[in-house]
């Protein structure tokens, strides 16, 4: 069985911005990686948007930075599931455009062998939460401090407790900390 992991860079104030956080060599060696183990990559329109605009023309005429090319290519040819409402039609290569967010579907890919799916959008991100679908979270926290934004955690209401695996720091500040859902009565 396959782990949905929810996957995202934040500031350290909770903020989901992109152009806020640190993309260096050393980050995008990371998501260089996971991308080579990842299955596929769910994402809301905002997000697939913001990818789509910008990683197929890098792919095209590359930066001569090898870890942004190599990040590139990598997210060009991985298959991508984008879930909106109001797109009608996606571009990039290797995509499907998905209407509905349903439990069953998601359970069903995560049934799928293969490698693990991976989501990166704040909302996809929330929703699958709600919906007790994320397996893991993997929360890149750059040392930044915005002061306001899209918070990732925008609609959950109720409570939820994670279980800390393991921490990854960068030189650069940001740390990566790795969790998952914590089984009350197994976890604690």
């Amino acid at each position: 069985m396959r782990k949905l992991i929810a996957a995202i860079n934040m500031t350290l104030d909770g903020f989901c911005d992109h152009t806020a956080g640190i993309a260096n060599d050393e980050t995008h060696q990371h998501y260089n990686q996971l991308l080579r183990d990842a299955g596929a990559l769910l994402y809301g329109r905002v997000t697939y948007q913001l990818m789509e605009h910008y990683w197929p023309a890098v792919v095209k005429n590359p930066t001569g930075n090898q870890p942004t090319d190599e990040f590139a290519v990598l997210i060009d040819n991985i298959p991508k599931i984008v879930f909106s409402r109001t797109l009608q039609e996606v571009d990039w290569k290797n995509t499907l455009l998905k209407k509905e967010i349903t439990a069953e579907e998601i359970l069903a890919l995560k049934q799928q062998a293969g490698k693990h799916l991976f989501v990166g959008s704040p909302g996809l991100i929330g929703a699958f939460t709600q919906l007790g679908l994320i397996d893991e979270y993997q929360l890149a926290i750059h040392p930044v401090v915005v002061g306001s934004g899209l918070p990732l955690f925008k609609n959950i209401r109720e409570r939820i407790d994670l279980k800390l695996l393991k921490t990854k720091p960068f030189e650069c500040g940001v740390v990566i900390h790795y969790y998952e859902p914590a089984r009350l009565g197994v976890d604690q």
